[in-house]
């Protein structure tokens, strides 16, 4: 895979990893640390904890930390960590963008401000005001299905001039916009759809930030390296083999809790627990799960 560079600042493969967490929803901090070696075996440059996949809106400041932590620790210096630094509340994003830089991030992840609906001057102090937080370089992650408002063209050219803020998570399913602002704003683009991969790729991503990664992390790996080295036939063959993880995760439009319920399937996390207001999966949807995985990986 290629390395971090200031083309790709940080990698070309990351997945938003799972919080495990014990049956009285207590964090894993033990599988977490063993999840994230095993992805970090399996090819990706990066992880990003504290993400809505991670369920940063249950978790604790602590927690939080913790988690960074222990992954940072157990991984050595391997690939990058990324940490969460979403809130609605410009003071407590700061917080936590410092928090993560004490407990050894790598970098940060921004969202933009959810629920509050700011104006985009608003978004544009609010993200810069976390990069302006520390010295860590900065994804800033747009994703309006979740907070309910997009970054314009405008504010990302602005957020661009910002010496920290390198690259971004893109969300938005419009491959055809990232074109014109790849070249504008000059950052690196990452993917934020895994379905997505191959259009953003077309018109200059630089990467993905993946959930089906938990699963077929080697083989997203070789996707994007096969569309660098321009053999895009090649490409298209090996993403078409993924596609049924890949629609088995985003199917239900719940990816934290049909990640953790394909890693518990397949004995990667002892268990699929999550914290209210997610619900753990019934028995219908384990029972598909399974079948899709048996179907899609062979699994038994």
């Amino acid at each position: 895979m290629p390395a971090p560079s200031p083309v790709r600042p940080f990698g070309a493969l990351l997945t938003a990893m799972v919080t495990p967490m014990t049956d009285d929803g207590a964090l894993d901090l033990e599988a977490a640390e063993r999840l994230a070696v095993e992805l970090v075996d399996a090819g990706h440059d990066g992880l990003v904890l504290n993400g809505t996949t991670g369920e940063a809106p249950t978790t604790s400041d602590r927690e939080k930390a913790d988690l960074v932590r222990v992954v940072v620790r157990a991984l050595g210096g391997r690939a990058l960590v990324l940490a969460g630094a979403g809130s609605n509340d410009t003071r407590h994003a700061v917080a936590m963008a410092r928090h993560a830089a004490e407990a050894g991030a790598d970098g940060l992840l921004a969202v933009t401000p959810y629920y509050s609906r700011p104006s985009q001057d608003g978004v544009v102090a609010h993200l810069s005001a976390v990069a302006d937080a520390g010295d860590l370089p900065v994804m800033l992650y747009d994703v309006p299905a979740r907070t309910g408002l997009r970054l314009s063209a405008d504010s990302l050219r602005r957020l661009a001039e910002h010496p920290r803020i390198t690259a971004i998570k893109d969300a938005t399913q419009d491959p055809a916009a990232a074109f014109r602002l790849i070249h504008e704003t000059g950052m690196a683009w990452y993917c934020g759809d895994d379905d997505l991969l191959l259009p953003y790729l077309s018109v200059g991503a630089v990467g993905l930030v993946s959930m089906a990664g938990h699963l077929v992390g080697e083989e997203l790996a070789r996707v994007i390296a096969l569309a660098e080295a321009g053999e895009p036939e090649q490409a298209r063959e090996v993403f078409r083999s993924v596609l049924p993880v890949i629609d088995l995760i985003s199917g239900s439009g719940n990816g934290a809790l049909r990640s953790k319920l394909a890693l518990t399937l397949t004995g990667r996390i002892p268990g699929p627990a999550m914290r209210l207001p997610q619900l753990p999966a019934g028995e219908d949807e384990t029972a598909a799960v399974g079948a899709a995985l048996a179907a899609a990986l062979g699994t038994p």
